[in-house]
C-alpha cells in the first residue's frame, strides 16, 4: 500500500460525513471534504508519517506530490502540508523545494493553502537561502497569478525583527492599488503583524501611501495602533 493510499484510508476512519458538506461550503471548495476535524487530521498525519526516513529531499518531495496530485478530498491537501512541515524536513526547505510549493499554491488556489505555505515554508527557504529566494519573491510579487502574489507578500508574515523591510515593500508595491480582496487583505495583515515589532515604521508607511493603499489594507495595518 502506498503512503498516499494508507493516509487516505486512515483519514477516512476519522471522517464524519455529516460534517463534510458544511466544511466544503464554508471553504467554498470545489473539492469535497471527508469531514475530518483539524485535530484528528494532525494526529493521523503525524502517526502515518512518524516512521518515515528520507535520505534526501527527492523522496520527501515525491511523497508530498503523490499525496497532493492524487487527492480526492481537501483533507489530503492538508495532510500533504503536514508532511511538508514535519520537523525532520527542515533541511529540505531549500530553493529546490520551491517548484513543488508553487504547484501547490497554484493548484490549491485558495487562502487556506497559501496561508499554510507562504508564512512558514517560504519563510524557511528565505532564511536558508536569502539572496536567491529574495530574487524569486520579487518576481512572484509581479506574477499574473493572484495567489503567487499573495504568497510573496506573506512570506515574511512572522519575520518580526528579521524583517527585510525593503523586500516587504517591494513585494507589496505591484499589488498596492489592486482591487483583489485577498491581495488587499494580505497587505494589511503583514503590516499589522510587523507593527507589533516596529509600529512607527508601519505608521510612516501607511501615511506615505495614504492615497494608494485600499481602505481594507489601511484598516488592517492600523488595527492595533492609535
Amino acid at each position: 500500500m502506498s503512503l498516499a493510499t494508507e493516509l487516505r484510508a486512515r483519514l477516512l476512519e476519522k471522517a464524519d460525513r455529516a460534517r463534510a458538506p458544511a466544511m466544503q461550503a464554508y471553504m467554498k471548495s470545489a473539492m469535497p471534504y471527508m469531514g475530518v476535524a483539524s485535530a484528528d487530521l494532525r494526529r493521523t498525519s503525524k502517526a502515518v508519517f512518524a516512521g518515515l526516513e528520507y535520505a534526501n529531499a527527492d523522496g520527501w518531495r515525491t511523497d508530498i506530490l503523490a499525496i497532493w496530485r492524487g487527492a480526492h478530498y481537501r483533507e489530503e491537501y492538508y495532510a500533504a502540508l503536514e508532511l511538508a512541515g514535519m520537523r525532520y524536513a527542515r533541511p529540505f526547505q531549500r530553493m529546490d523545494a520551491l517548484p513543488m510549493y508553487r504547484e501547490m499554491i497554484e493548484s490549491g488556489g485558495w487562502w487556506d493553502i497559501i496561508d499554510a505555505i507562504a508564512p512558514h515554508r517560504l519563510w524557511d527557504i528565505l532564511e536558508a537561502e536569502r539572496d536567491a529566494m529574495r530574487e524569486t519573491m520579487l518576481l512572484w510579487a509581479q506574477d499574473d497569478n493572484m495567489w503567487v502574489r499573495r504568497s510573496a507578500i506573506l512570506c515574511q508574515l512572522h519575520a518580526k525583527a528579521k524583517m527585510d523591510i525593503n523586500l516587504l515593500y517591494a513585494c507589496i508595491e505591484p499589488s498596492i492599488t489592486s482591487k483583489e480582496f485577498f491581495l488587499r487583505k494580505a497587505i494589511g495583515w503583514v503590516l499589522r503583524q510587523y507593527a507589533r515589532t516596529d509600529a512607527d515604521e508601519v505608521r510612516h508607511y501607511v501615511a506615505a501611501n495614504e492615497d494608494r493603499l485600499s481602505p481594507l489594507s489601511k484598516r488592517e495595518a492600523m488595527k492595533h495602533l492609535k
